[in-house]
């Protein structure tokens, strides 16, 4: 399984041409294994909604049962486990909560987390895709 970072998530979900080609060959490559998505990525679209910094084509509780009913992606829930370790992330790690929940989940599944982020690029405590 490659877990799914939330921008990541959005723009396949939407065909946003800013996933690059390699990011697209990952996603395909991953697909039978399955694709994660926290569900902390499901509040951040929320959010990202609610002050306006993203546009949905429907209403955002449609545009989340739809992209969990994609085939192979699963919902990875927010467990005690991945709370916990979210807190206690080794070396350096900025303080976004949902960066941190999202990095704690791949760690935890021991997945790739394929994002663009360069906070989490940098960070050599998770495996990414880039």
């Amino acid at each position: 399984m490659m877990v799914l970072d939330t921008h990541i998530w959005v723009w396949w979900m939407n065909g946003a041409k800013r996933l690059r080609a390699n990011q697209l060959e990952f996603i395909r490559q991953h697909t039978p294994g399955g694709l994660g998505v926290s569900v902390i990525s499901c509040w951040e679209v929320a959010k990202l909604v609610e002050v306006g910094r993203l546009e949905l084509t429907c209403p955002v509780q449609d545009w989340v049962a739809q992209a969990l009913a994609y085939p192979r992606v699963r919902l990875l829930e927010l467990t005690p486990e991945i709370a916990i370790a979210s807190t206690q992330l080794p070396g350096t790690f900025h303080r976004d909560p949902a960066d941190q929940l999202i990095v704690a989940t791949a760690r935890v599944y021991d997945s790739p987390l394929l994002t663009a982020d360069a906070k989490i690029l940098n960070y050599a405590y998770v495996k990414t895709l880039t």
